[in-house]
Order: structure tokens, then sequence, then C-alpha cells
């Protein structure tokens, strides 16, 4: 494992722990995708260069294993989204995650580096869990924005029916 992979994998690793923090605490439903974006950016920026000292792992390969990582990343936003909590405080909307909503980012993080590796797998020889770490940040951005996506989108429609809960029903 080179030592930008290994560094990717850490950037992950940490961006990920703070990620679950930030999901299992009391916080305002925005509109805000900021935090996407950085990861987003960071993300192009760390496979790009993945793809200029790749060796050993072919075309194809690589834009299946990374078009099937984001839609699992898609995937798992959709069902972190149903593990939240949504609610209206003072006038603005909160939303607070469960214990299964950390257990899901864990296992998506999971899902992704597994699937990138079943894909690649041995094919790439030692870098063969490079590309999963290269593309870590791209899928943290895609499932966080589809997770903030249908978060917005149900509580929009709860807001309309009137069915916002003044305060959630397990803190």
């Amino acid at each position: 494992m080179s030592s930008a992979s290994i560094t990717s994998l850490v950037i992950g690793i940490v961006i990920l722990a703070l990620l679950i923090v930030r999901q299992l605490t009391t916080r305002r439903l925005r509109e805000n995708y900021r935090l996407m974006l950085i990861l987003a950016v960071i993300g192009v920026i760390e496979f790009a260069d993945f793809l200029k000292n790749h060796t050993g792992i072919d075309d194809p390969k690589i834009v299946v294993a990374v078009v099937g990582s984001l839609v699992l990343a898609a995937v798992f936003g959709v069902l972190r989204a149903l593990t939240v909590k949504i609610w209206r405080d003072s006038g603005q909307l909160l939303m607070k995650g469960s214990w299964l909503t950390g257990v899901l980012w864990a296992v998506a993080v999971a899902a992704h580096l597994g699937y990138d590796y079943l894909i690649v797998g041995s094919s790439a020889g030692k870098n063969s869990s490079a590309l999963g770490n290269s593309t870590v940040l791209l899928y943290l951005a895609v499932s966080l924005t589809v997770q903030r996506l249908i978060l917005l989108n149900r509580a929009s429609r709860l807001d309309a029916a009137g069915q916002v809960q003044a305060e959630p029903l397990n803190r």
C-alpha cells in the first residue's frame, strides 16, 4: 500500500468518525451542501492522483468499481435517512440520527471498500485497495448528499402536511 493510499484511507476514516459523531448529535437540518462540496473536491483530487499513478488495473474495472460504489453510496444514504429523526423546536427543523445511523455509516464504508476489492480484486496486485482508498471521500460526499436530500424532502413533506413533531419521540 502506497503512502498516498494510506493517507487517503486515514483521511477517510477520520472524516467518517466525525460524520458519525455529527449524525448522533442534535443539529439543525439546513439546506447547506458546503461539507459535501469540500469532500467531493478533495475526493476528485485524490481520485485523479490515483489515476495518474495506477498500474495493473484495467480501465473498465475502474469505471465499474467507481460507478457501482457510488450507487452503493446513494443506497446507503437513503437507508440512513430513514433512521434519522426530524422535529421542530422553536421554529427550527432539527435532526438526530440513531445508533443504527452510526452502524449504517460504518457498514457503508466497509461495503465501499469491499465492493472495490471484489471488482478490482487481486488483478491489481499491491494496488488492490488503492482504488477504494482513493475514492472514499467521493463515496462519503455522494452518500451524505443523498441522505441530506432525502431528509430535506421528508421534512418538507411532513411540514406541508403539518406532521412535523414538536419534539423527537426519542431524544
